[in-house]
């Protein structure tokens, strides 16, 4: 399967000065825009449609579908916002996009935005990533040169502002609503929904919310058609998709190939385990994701396949962990994330995050009991599907899949702490 595929949204990675607009143009650069200009903009959301296009930020959600749920002829203004605040462990594929390619993401923001009759769109970007942040400014700034934004956009009539907004690094802001809250100048929290974005989103009016790579996905899908892009990929999650490979791999990195494509099959393009260190543990999907195991090497990466596995697909990274590595250990850590994360707007999420991470960093120091394997699990029990977001059903996932597969590890961080092991120690004492 991954040697058919011809790449499609890397294409231009390995281009020299790849970044800038001389080069996007000489490989096919604003030709979909040109052709995205000349339909409807109705045509342009069926296209998406027909495509199948899925959103790439975890969800999934048909991408067609979420933009004709735009109401038109309401007389509010229409926004388009970009969500590149790419903050959770392990998922590394946005910001190497649009450091590569930023035209991409930019073009199918046009597109788009004229597709929903959006005449401004913004890109909430991570304030650390000060060197990707620079590089968008810079190529927005050449496509305003060139013509590709602000005031009758090649002659067409349509006109879109655009901005590059940097945020204060909040995980919590990868949630699409906490998002808008930040990009209004509040602080970032989730908002109670209905309403949705689609409806009232930024400031109040609305408001298309997608992933960076779902939209540098667009300009291929005009140019190509929906039935090309449905050749690559599976039947319910068609097109191609970046995998990102950490971890204990010989080769890190990001890998593009068509939705379905198996660990085993991108382990072998990213040279095998490090070391030849038999693999043991890895996430689907960040750590946000169910934790899968060796015995999952030929689940297919798609929407569909992760879940029937038990796990989802999440952002495709792919954390790869061997057989050196504590799962105990890696859950806690994971854990101390979300805690620290949190942003405290409800009760599950704020108390029980905290307390998750004091009973896993007992554990860790052999202070625990096993009785504290139930009281993590009812505490996640009590967490998920609870939490005002999906940020506390994230923090549990890594724990419940780790008790799940490696519930031995954890009992062995609490034997010399259960009373039998107390009262033998206790009995040596008193004979020595």
């Amino acid at each position: 399967m991954v040697d058919q595929l011809t790449p499609v949204l890397t294409k231009r990675w390995l281009s020299p000065r790849s970044w800038t607009l001389k080069t996007y143009e000489q490989l096919e650069g604003y030709t979909a825009l040109r052709k995205a200009l000349t339909a409807h903009p109705d045509q342009l959301i069926q296209q998406c449609k027909d495509s199948g296009l899925r959103g790439r930020g975890g969800a999934g959600f048909p991408t067609g579908l979420k933009w004709g749920f735009i109401p038109q002829g309401d007389g509010k203004p229409h926004y388009l916002v970009i969500n590149a605040d790419e903050g959770e462990p392990g998922t590394c594929k946005d910001i190497p996009l649009m450091m590569a390619d930023p035209h991409s993401l930019i073009e199918g923001i046009i597109i788009t935005s004229y597709a929903i009759r959006a005449n401004f769109a913004a890109i909430y970007v991570r304030g650390e990533v000060l060197h990707c942040i620079r590089r968008l400014d810079a190529a927005v700034r050449e496509a305003y040169a060139a013509g590709y934004l602000g005031k009758d956009i090649l002659g067409s009539g349509f006109d879109l502002d655009l901005v590059v907004h940097a945020g204060a690094g909040a995980y919590i802001c990868g949630e699409e609503t906490a998002l808008l809250d930040s990009l209004e100048g509040k602080r970032g929290q989730p908002r109670l929904k209905p309403p949705f974005p689609a409806t009232a989103g930024l400031y109040a009016s609305p408001t298309v919310v997608n992933n960076v790579e779902t939209i540098a996905s667009v300009p291929y899908i005009v140019n190509g058609g929906a039935d090309w892009f449905r050749t690559m990929g599976r039947e319910r999650s068609p097109g191609p998709k970046i995998y990102s490979l950490s971890g204990h791999v010989e080769r890190p990195g990001q890998y593009e190939a068509p939705m379905g494509v198996t660990l085993r099959e991108l382990l072998d393009l990213a040279g095998g385990m490090k070391d030849g260190i038999p693999l043991k543990f890895w996430t689907p999907g960040g750590s946000s994701t169910p934790l899968f195991t060796a015995e999952h090497l030929d689940v297919p990466l798609d929407f569909e396949g992760a879940a029937e596995a038990g796990s989802m697909l999440g952002t495709t990274a792919l954390q790869i962990f061997n057989e050196t590595v504590s799962v105990p250990w890696a859950v806690m850590k994971w854990t101390e994330f979300y805690k620290h994360e949190s942003c405290g707007k409800c009760t599950p999420c704020r108390e029980g995050t905290y307390w998750l991470v004091q009973i896993l960093q007992r554990m860790n120091r052999n202070e625990g009991t096993a009785a504290d394997i139930e009281t993590l699990l009812d505490i996640c029990d009590n967490i998920l599907g609870r939490s005002f977001c999906a940020l506390g059903d994230g923090a549990v996932s890594p724990i419940t899949s780790g008790i799940k597969y490696f519930k031995d590890e954890f009992l062995a961080l609490c034997e010399q702490n259960s009373p039998t092991n107390k009262e033998a120690a206790a009995l040596a004492g008193a004979s020595a």
